[in-house]
C-alpha cells in the first residue's frame, strides 16, 4: 500500500475549492471535500490508476461535471510514495 504525501500547495487548492463553492453557494461543501479526498485514498491501493501526462505525473479525474477535479499527482515506486501535487476543478485544469 502506497504512502500518500500532500504538498504544501494542495492545502491552499483545497482552500481555494472551498472559497469558490462558498461564493457560488455549492451544496453540502464538506461533503464535496470529503470525496476529494476519498478519491485520493484510491491512490494508495491503486497509484496508476490515473492517466499519465508530462514529467512522469499522473493526472486522477474525480467525480465530474461541477463536482468534478482534477488531482495532479507522481508515484514513486522505489519509495512506494504518491506525491499529491495539486488539486483542481475540472474546468480550471482545462477540461470542459
Amino acid at each position: 500500500m502506497a504512502r500518500i504525501e500532500l504538498a504544501p500547495e494542495v492545502g491552499e487548492d483545497l482552500d481555494r475549492i472551498i472559497d469558490h463553492l462558498t461564493r457560488h453557494e455549492g451544496a453540502d461543501i464538506p461533503a464535496r471535500i470529503r470525496e476529494i479526498i476519498q478519491a485520493i485514498d484510491v491512490l494508495q491501493h491503486s497509484p496508476l490508476i490515473g492517466r499519465p501526462v508530462a514529467a512522469g505525473k499522473r493526472e486522477w479525474v474525480i467525480g465530474r461535471r461541477s463536482h468534478g477535479y482534477v488531482a495532479l499527482y507522481r508515484h514513486i515506486a522505489e519509495i512506494d510514495t504518491v506525491f499529491v501535487l495539486a488539486v483542481k476543478g475540472q474546468r480550471e485544469a482545462g477540461y470542459a
